[in-house]
């Protein structure tokens, strides 16, 4: 697990994650952005994710906990059909994908992934689930071109898509300078048919 620290902690989040292809036809549509915002903080097309619950920074120890029973949703669980649509910003610096398709099954499954998390004592900040996938960060000090960027995104609607699995993830957060990275810790495919 590299999203480790000497102090034995881990910045932990459970996402879902779009297929190669569906990110691949987000990466054309935001090649003019790429090339008119090169001082943006790009994410990494491989890191792109749907986060569902974010943990934040626990004892490693709690990985082991959450397994068995993320195993066992991600099992009873049907994937969830999702598009990637449009584009918005946060505090005009971080750009994002909005998300379409079956949203009430989306926050259905959020609602039970934060469960299990619940169940098993494991404590975050259960905030309200805005469906997105963020694609870059401005950096500070800095205009913000994450605005502009978003508006370039509006029309854009990608394929659907199923998400067939439930990632549980770590990151590099606040880890150095370098920019963000995120490693699956394991991820287990949806089971309940599609």
């Amino acid at each position: 697990m590299n999203a480790q620290t000497p102090s034995g902690t881990v910045r932990i989040f459970i996402a879902l994650a779009p297929p190669d292809d569906a990110k691949e036809e987000l990466a054309r549509e935001l090649r003019p952005a790429y090339e008119a915002y090169p001082r943006m903080r790009w994410n990494r097309i491989e890191d792109w994710h749907i986060t569902l619950a974010f943990l934040g920074e626990l004892p490693v120890a709690t990985v082991p906990l959450l397994r068995p029973p993320l195993a066992a949703l991600a099992a009873e669980h049907r994937p969830v059909r999702l598009a990637l649509h449009g584009g918005g910003h946060f505090d005009d610096r971080v750009l994002w994908s909005g998300i379409d398709g079956d949203l009430e099954g989306l926050h259905l499954l959020a609602g039970e992934v934060r469960a299990v998390v619940k169940e098993c004592g494991v404590p975050f900040e259960d905030r309200p689930l805005r469906p997105h996938l963020t694609l870059a960060r401005s950096r500070r000090n800095e205009p913000s071109c994450a605005v502009e960027a978003a508006e370039a995104l509006d029309s854009f609607t990608g394929r659907s898509w199923p998400a067939e699995r439930l990632h549980l993830v770590g990151s590099n957060v606040g880890r150095g300078p370098g920019p963000i990275h995120y490693r699956d810790i394991e991820a287990w495919s949806f089971g309940g048919g599609s």
